[in-house]
């Protein structure tokens, strides 16, 4: 049986509130920058899970597989249909020992009494029924039938067996009808007479909806005769599915066996069905209930490997339990379960796995739905995207990690200027005043603040902590082009993910506190081409042969021609020019690098320079003796070269990008 999921808000009901959305996208947003895929960021942190920042570990998909995979085992040892079978074997066996002690005891005292009739004619009765059971099938049902017209001279064995009959009755009864127990505890014949009629009338109504006709008896007239048989039922829809479920899981209990086995099983089943005259009524039922739900796996089997026998009600219990673990089991294993996993029902993973994998569950939910609801991603078709503010905010991630890193650099609002920038435009927003700063008062953001902090009333009582002044765009403008390396040793050499973050970052911090300023990014291999800062996160690097700095300046000092105020192109590499583009606009590689691509390189560095675009660069990883090529530009331009570990490459750059940005 496949596992059913319910369709409801993933997480409702929980206590998952604890979630915090920036941790969140951080983790996802470290896996997207290591991929470029936002689909397998998002499955890898959920079937690895995470560690929250109060060190809780949530279980991904991963590990619930595990804890799947386990109680599937635990369930398969703990039932044995084949073992309830030998159980019934047994019980027979012993009845028939009792008979036959009755029988030898019986001849015996006969020919003791010393009357020659009653002795022959005890014999004859004692061979006539020794000759009866002789002639009985070895197949257990066959033989219980047969059993069922034998005359027992042992009223005790007569006894044994009406009692296996009635456990068997029950048993059957129990496999197919698990919530009527309480009414078949003792089955008599107006409780099966009636068990006959509800099937029938479920089958009438089944077969009536296939054809369009209209429901005689209806569902109401079927619930108020039958509802006991299906608490929590609401609809015909709900019965079928009880119904269909409990059969199905009956028939995986029958697979469980071998060929041989199963047939003998059935063969009890339609008998003892057969000797309560409901083998019709639920053969004519399952044969509906097939039909009426296309999407069970009816021919499941499962393996069954417990000892010492189980009621085989038992064993179609467990069946149906295994029906969904091994559904739950078959989803967490295959490729792009995390995009499915809002619509697994916690409800099932609590019943078969316990409250603690529910709670895993939920949480892995609630974090894919944040993610969705928060719109950082968007969908496009089948595949999952980074959305515009989903960019901003994985560069303002990265930007507060790395303002974090700097202890010794002020916040961020302290690389404005102290003195108010009246030649600029006023914005719409404000900053908290500090002592010493000189004031000019956003009248109602401070007000506001009043009121917030001391209630409504007057006068409105004012103290420093409310004060907010005015900000200024600085009348200055800066234009920034970040170039960056995507030859292939950035990747093997893990120099990509740092470098994106650093220019996801700088750029955020650009366009939220110098909105006047411009700012784009080069990417740089073979050729050099324009990238929009949204598509940078996604950036991989896929057989990309060598560092085309030539041409990575000639395209940026082009998109700066007509840029005003400070112009710079921050370069991010990790190795010296080894590329350079021919006369006819053709790459040219080679390693080790050859003449012309260095001349070719310092001709550009040498145009940049004449039109006033400085070139900053960060060498990652290189030991000076093994790269001088860019303290060569750094004399030829003036601008400024770090020699950085791939680790401190992000908080180098923002420093050196705060401290000359406030200078001008």
């Amino acid at each position: 049986m496949p596992v059913r999921y319910g369709f409801h808000r993933a997480g409702d009901g929980d206590d998952f509130d604890d979630l915090d959305l920036d941790e969140l996208v951080a983790r996802v947003s470290d896996e997207f920058l290591e991929s470029g895929d936002l689909d397998e960021a998002i499955e890898r942190l959920l079937r690895e899970g995470y560690t929250t920042g109060d060190g809780e570990r949530v279980e991904g998909l991963r590990q619930l597989l595990e804890r799947t995979r386990q109680r599937r085992r635990e369930l398969e040892t703990r039932a044995d249909p084949d073992g309830e079978m030998q159980r019934y074997r047994d019980w027979l066996a012993d009845i028939e020992r009792t008979e036959e002690e009755a029988l030898d005891e019986l001849d015996a005292e006969a020919s003791a009494s010393g009357d020659e009739r009653r002795a022959a004619v005890t014999r004859e009765v004692v061979d006539q029924r020794r000759m009866q059971r002789e002639l009985m099938s070895e197949r257990l049902a066959e033989r219980l039938g047969e059993y069922r017209q034998y005359e027992f001279v042992s009223s005790e064995a007569r006894e044994e067996l009406e009692a296996l009959l009635a456990e068997l009755e029950r048993d059957v009864l129990d496999t197919y009808f698990n919530t009527t127990k309480e009414f078949l505890e003792r089955p008599d014949e107006s409780e099966i007479a009636r068990t006959r009629e509800m099937m029938d009338a479920l089958s009438t109504m089944i077969e009536q909806r296939t054809r369009g006709d209209a429901l005689d008896p209806t569902f109401e007239q079927f619930m108020e005769r039958f509802g006991d048989y299906f608490p929590g039922a609401v609809s015909l829809d709900d019965v079928i599915a009880m119904m269909a479920e409990r059969a199905a899981a009956a028939e995986a209990m029958f697979r469980s066996l071998s060929r041989e086995r199963q047939g003998e099983l059935r063969d009890l089943f339609e008998r003892t069905m057969g000797s309560m005259e409901l083998d019709f009524s639920l053969s004519r039922l399952v044969s509906n209930l097939r039909q009426a739900t296309p999407e069970l796996d009816w021919s499941r089997a499962h393996r069954l490997r417990g000892n010492g026998g189980s009621s085989f009600a038992d064993a179609t219990d467990v069946a149906a339990e295994l029906g969904e673990v091994r559904g739950l089991e078959e989803f967490l294993g295959r490729a792009g379960a995390a995009q499915g996993l809002p619509e697994v029902d916690l409800e099932a993973v609590r019943r078969n796995l316990g409250e603690d994998a529910a709670r895993h569950v939920g949480r892995l939910q609630r974090a894919l739905r944040q993610l969705g609801e928060s719109g950082f991603i968007s969908r496009e078709g089948r595949r999952l995207s980074l959305s515009a503010k989903g960019v901003r905010k994985i560069g303002q991630l990265a930007l507060r990690d790395l303002f974090r890193q700097l202890s010794d650099t002020p916040a961020i609002g302290a690389h404005r200027s102290r003195d108010i920038a009246r030649g600029g435009d006023r914005v719409e927003t404000s900053t908290p005043w500090e002592p010493g700063q000189a004031v000019s008062l956003h009248l109602a953001q401070t007000i506001k603040n009043a009121v917030l902090r001391h209630g409504p009333g007057t006068p409105v009582p004012l103290a420093p902590e409310d004060f907010e002044i005015e900000e200024y765009e600085a009348t200055r403008r800066s234009a920034t082009v970040f170039a960056i390396d995507l030859s292939l040793s950035m990747a093997m050499r893990g120099n990509l993910v740092p470098a994106k973050k650093m220019v996801l970052a700088l750029t955020q911090l650009i366009r939220s506190k110098f909105p006047r300023d411009f700012v784009t990014v080069v990417g740089f291999g073979e050729r050099a081409q324009e990238l929009k800062v949204e598509d940078v996160a996604a950036l991989t690097i896929d057989h990309n042969y060598g560092t085309n700095l030539q041409h990575a300046l000639a395209l940026s000092r082009f998109l700066l021609r007509s840029e005003r105020g400070d112009r710079q192109v921050v370069v991010v590499t990790d190795g010296e020019p080894t590329a350079h583009l021919s006369d006819a606009g053709e790459p040219f590689f080679s390693w080790p690098p050859v003449r012309e691509t260095l001349e070719r390189t310092m001709a550009e560095v040498l145009r940049c320079t004449k039109a006033g675009i400085t070139i900053n660069t960060f060498a990652l990883d290189i030991e000076r003796s093994q790269f001088p090529f860019v303290e060569q530009i750094a004399r030829v331009n003036g601008g400024r070269l770090f020699y950085t570990d791939v680790n401190d490459l992000g908080t180098y750059a923002l420093d050196d990008f705060v401290t000359h940005r406030r200078a001008s």
